[in-house]
């Protein structure tokens, strides 16, 4: 049977940062990430590229290579580099406050503290240690009648 051609997914959100090493621990303890593959680089300390499995979603991720990244006028810099991520990546979880603490706990800073929000769920937003920004929410029940 010959190999079937691997299946990527229509969109995956391509994480640049310093230490992606460090990045891949963070987000296992953080988000219950699953990696899934590692390229480390040349010089044997940044990684190329690597894939996890977020909240059952593609992520990939790679150090951030200055001898690679500026390309014309436009540039590939992570959030450190640039002084702030222009994005949050939302996680639809289970439970925010529980989410929250997790990620709390493995390192992220808080942006936003969980809250009921107007439009019905329980939300929350952390900074990851790489400057990548997270929402986190769930539902809240419907308001009795």
């Amino acid at each position: 049977m010959a190999d079937q051609p691997v299946q990527i997914p229509p969109l995956v959100p391509h994480l640049v940062v310093d230490g992606a090493v460090d990045a891949l621990t963070f987000y296992s303890k953080a988000f219950g990430a699953t990696e899934t593959m590692r390229m480390p680089a040349e010089d044997g300390k940044r990684l190329m590229h690597a894939q996890m499995i977020v909240n059952g979603a593609a992520v990939y991720l790679m150090d951030y290579f200055p001898e690679y990244c500026h390309h014309g006028d436009g540039k590939t810099e992570s959030p450190g580099k640039l002084g702030g991520s222009t994005f949050l990546i939302h996680l639809e979880v289970p439970n925010c406050d529980e989410a929250y603490k997790r990620a709390i706990a493995a390192g992220a800073t808080s942006i936003l503290e969980p809250w009921d929000a107007f439009w019905g769920a329980r939300y929350a937003q952390v900074r990851d240690p790489f400057g990548h920004g997270w929402s986190l929410a769930h539902p809240q029940p419907a308001p009795a009648a």
